[in-house]
């Protein structure tokens, strides 16, 4: 991983503007934009000073995330490998909630898979086949995906880059867990897919190939990262491996609806004028 380029001083600064902005519901202005200089490293930095803020206040971390695992998206954000954040208790929901609309900023949707983790996964030289192993099970997931900081620049419309999207908890703000849970062994699990609905709409489909090849490909690449900062994962934790859909755009009263076959369904709607 690369270096930090940023003083303490300006992570501390810039987390607290992520803070500031998930409360106010208003997207600060792009990281990248304003720190020309500032590396990968720093945008860890800036998410783990977040995660720690929302700790503080009594958030619980119940597991990790994975993004920009297909190819596509890679290509897109200009990066050769995915990148992760942070699962925190305030952030899953049960299918078929009303979730309120203001909790978000700009909510988006996206079909995963989530592991639940029975033992430990630590260290470098882990395969899919020890992620396997520790699964308790696994179950359909959708994660809605936020911008704590502003997607395209005022004034210039220049996207923001995956420092920005990294420095944002990977863009993670809301999981909804559902479906049929199964036995890692008990499916192939390239070979899982889903159809998601918005408004009884088909808005999206994908198998779960999409995701580096393999789901569980993904879970191997985050504790390999993990270990960089002398941490895993750990027993019961929820990992979700990466998105095989492109994300869609949710709006206030959208009810989204999401079909993994056999693997069962998951459904909420967005609603409400206050946020849970």
């Amino acid at each position: 991983m690369t270096r930090t380029t940023l003083s303490a001083a300006d992570i501390t600064a810039l987390a607290a503007e992520l803070h500031r902005a998930e409360y106010e519901r208003l997207p600060v202005a792009q990281f990248s934009g304003r720190h020309p200089g500032m590396t990968i490293s720093d945008g860890y930095a800036i998410a783990r000073e977040w995660v720690g803020l929302k700790t503080a206040e009594g958030q619980v971390v119940r597991g990790h995330k994975i993004g920009l695992t297909s190819r596509a998206m890679q290509v897109s954000s200009q990066i050769t490998e995915p990148d992760f954040g942070v699962l925190l208790d305030e952030m899953f929901h049960e299918s078929g909630s009303e979730i309120p609309f203001t909790r978000y900023i700009e909510p988006r949707v996206e079909v995963e898979l989530a592991f639940v983790l029975a033992r430990p996964l630590r260290g470098t030289a882990l395969t899919a086949a020890d992620v396997l192993a520790a699964t308790d099970h696994i179950l359909p997931a959708l994660e809605i995906i936020d911008s704590r900081i502003e997607r395209f620049a005022a004034g210039s419309g220049t996207p923001r880059t995956v420092l920005d999207t990294i420095s944002d908890n990977a863009a993670n703000a809301g999981i909804v867990l559902g479906g049929r849970p199964v036995r890692p062994w008990d499916l192939d699990l390239r070979w899982a897919s889903a159809l998601l609905y918005r408004n009884e709409v088909i808005e999206e489909t994908g198998v779960a190939a999409g995701v580096l090849g393999n789901p569980a490909a993904g879970i191997v690449w985050l504790a390999r990262k993990l270990a960089a900062f002398g941490e895993g994962l750990e027993a019961g934790q929820v990992v979700l491996s990466g998105s095989f859909t492109r994300p869609v755009a949710g709006r206030r009263g959208d009810v989204f609806h999401a079909d993994y076959g056999p693997l069962g369904t998951i459904s909420f709607r967005l609603d409400g004028d206050t946020a849970a």
